[in-house]
């Protein structure tokens, strides 16, 4: 059996409609899925980015394109009240689902994207919260620093990935981003030569650049 990584924050709405479409690109495989927290804000400084609501037509297109993603998919997409917000309270609640080291389950991960994305509620609503909680019945404190630590520790391993950005599912060593992504991650899985051939190396191999 072979093992993979998700990387995700609740924050995105395609880490959403990944999740939801990963079992169907996995189907007939032998694979086991690590659920990873990452907080997104993390990334997008390590790499000098900008988030999509910073720029506002990639906002506006950005909810757009999901929007039409979801309704394509048939999952059911409600935007937040509020967005983007603070995803910390949610990434550490799914930390605190599991053991020191380990990775939440599905289930629980399940859990938070359809607190988050189902409802066109505000995500941080204390009365939520509190049920959401109640609901994934963390085996730690959320609160507790050894939990803040292992998340700042699970971005930090995202990035020596070469995770920029998500959701990405890492697949030996090949980090491939994007809900989009999701047919690669299975052509790679299900032994396409591409991936193991000069192709893979070659697409990325550093090119002059010229801007005017």
């Amino acid at each position: 059996m072979q093992t993979i990584d998700f990387w995700f924050d609740p924050i995105s709405p395609y880490a959403w409609l990944a999740f939801d479409a990963l079992p169907d690109a996995l189907e007939g495989l032998s694979v086991q899925v690590r659920y990873r927290p990452v907080l997104l804000a993390g990334l997008l400084s390590r790499w000098g980015q900008k988030g999509p609501a910073e720029v506002p037509p990639k906002r506006d297109w950005t909810y757009r394109d999901v929007m039409w993603c979801a309704h394509r998919q048939g999952l059911r997409l409600d935007l937040p009240q509020r967005h983007p917000f603070n995803p910390l309270p949610l990434l550490r609640l799914l930390l605190a689902a599991s053991p020191p080291g380990g990775t939440p389950s599905r289930h629980a991960v399940e859990q938070v994207f359809r607190h988050v994305w189902e409802g066109g509620l505000d995500p941080l609503d204390a009365e939520r919260l509190e049920a959401l909680q109640s609901a994934v019945k963390p085996v730690r404190d959320p609160s507790d620093p050894a939990v803040k630590a292992e998340l700042r520790e699970s971005t930090e391993q995202s990035i020596a990935h070469g995770v920029f950005g998500v959701p990405s599912v890492v697949v030996s060593g090949k980090c491939f981003w994007g809900a989009s992504a999701l047919d690669a991650v299975s052509a790679c899985l299900r032994g396409d030569l591409w991936f193991d051939g000069p192709q893979w190396a070659e697409a990325a191999r550093p090119r002059a650049a010229t801007w005017r």
